[in-house]
C-alpha cells in the first residue's frame, strides 16, 4: 500500500504543485496515513495466524522498518524529480510566450 502511494502520488505532487515543501508535506501525510493503515492491517493478520509479512518470532521487525523507510525516501526522490521537471516545464512555457 505504501509503495502504491509513493508511485501514484509522489511524482504528480512534485510536478503539479509549485511549492516543493507543500508537495513534500502532502506526500508525507498520505504516506504516513497509508503506513499506519498498512501496519495495523498486517498486525491484525499476524494475530490471526498469517505470518507472511512478519515471522513467528516476536522480535522487532527491523527489516520491515528499513523497507518502509526506503520507500519513504524513494517517494521524496520522486517528489523532487517531479518538481524539477515541472519547474522546467513552467520555465519553457514562460519563455515561449
Amino acid at each position: 500500500m505504501i509503495a502504491v502511494v509513493a508511485v501514484l502520488l509522489a511524482f504528480p505532487l512534485g510536478f503539479f504543485l509549485k511549492a516543493r515543501l507543500t508537495a513534500c508535506v502532502v506526500y508525507a501525510i498520505a504516506y504516513l496515513w497509508s503506513f499506519t493503515f498498512q501496519t495495523l492491517y498486517l498486525l491484525i493478520a499476524r494475530e490471526g495466524g498469517d505470518y507472511s509479512a512478519f515471522s513467528e518470532d516476536p522480535a522487532f521487525p527491523l527489516s520491515y522498518g528499513l523497507v518502509t523507510a526506503g520507500i519513504f525516501a524513494v517517494g521524496f526522490g520522486l517528489v523532487w524529480l517531479g518538481h524539477r521537471l515541472g519547474a522546467k516545464r513552467l520555465a519553457r512555457a514562460s519563455t515561449a510566450q
